[in-house]
């Protein structure tokens, strides 16, 4: 697969909206720690929800669900469906409570929650359990999914004139540097922009990804291999329809 100009045009067109929204921001989010960190507390409730929704969006997340979906139909869902429970009682029950806190981060929490010298050493051991360790893990897993999608979309890819490159004799795919230089972009304009720039961010993105993947599912079920959603449903178990997940030996079966 080869990139046409229109393809080079939209891809720098993405970058340079981005990296506008991050400049947009820059200078509110200089102003203080917690404009920041917390947008100076004034972020709107859809703008919010909109960005915790889109971070879960990430180059992961397509393959996962539709391996979920491959594997046990629509109801395979419901092993992230079931978060929305604990994001209905965080807004409704929790979320006051939290900013009455004055908090700048969960961390911080656990120290006013506890005290003494034990309630210190907690959110140390918090903060650099979720901060370093689990974050490594995540940002890992979905580097590597990115770099599987480049891979599938753009084989042969090279970069810079070149198909591998060695650094501290570690070997990294083309893709993987890639990826790496997407990371750094990102936490440049992270850095610059604050949350309030993030957020925005999350929202573009959010609306291009969901207008790009309904158009792809449309253009998908048009092909005649589909034959639409009918030609669809004709072709997989009916099992593979179930909005409920089933328990037991049913579940066995329609595994």
């Amino acid at each position: 697969m080869h990139l046409t100009w229109l393809d080079g045009v939209l891809i720098a067109a993405y970058f340079v909206f981005s990296l506008g929204i991050a400049l947009y921001y820059y200078r509110r989010a200089g102003k203080d720690t917690s404009e920041f960190f917390l947008s100076g507390r004034s972020m709107p409730w859809w703008l919010a929800g909109t960005s915790m929704v889109a971070t879960t969006f990430a180059a992961d997340t397509p393959l996962a669900v539709s391996e979920l979906v491959a594997y046990n139909g629509i109801a395979g869902n419901w092993l992230w469906w079931n978060f929305a429970l604990g994001g209905v009682l965080t807004v409704f029950f929790f979320a006051r409570l939290w900013r009455r806190s004055g908090v700048l981060t969960d961390v911080e929490f656990v120290e006013l929650r506890y005290s003494g010298p034990a309630a210190a050493w907690l959110r140390g051991i918090k903060a650099v359990y979720f901060g370093l360790l689990m974050n490594v893990i995540i940002i890992g897993w979905v580097s590597l999914a990115m770099e599987t999608v480049i891979d599938v979309l753009f084989p042969g890819l090279t970069l810079f004139g070149r198909a591998s490159f060695t650094l501290l004799g570690i070997e990294m795919s083309a893709s993987l540097v890639l990826v790496g230089l997407l990371v750094l972009l990102v936490g440049v304009y992270s850095l610059i922009s604050g949350l309030w720039g993030v957020a925005v961010t999350d929202l573009f993105q959010f609306v291009l990804a969901m207008v790009g993947t309904t158009l792809l599912a449309i253009f998908a079920l048009d092909l005649p291999e589909v034959g639409g959603l009918a030609g669809l449903k004709a072709r997989l178990p009916e099992t593979t329809f179930r909005m409920l997940p089933t328990i037991g030996e049913a579940a066995q079966g329609a595994g």
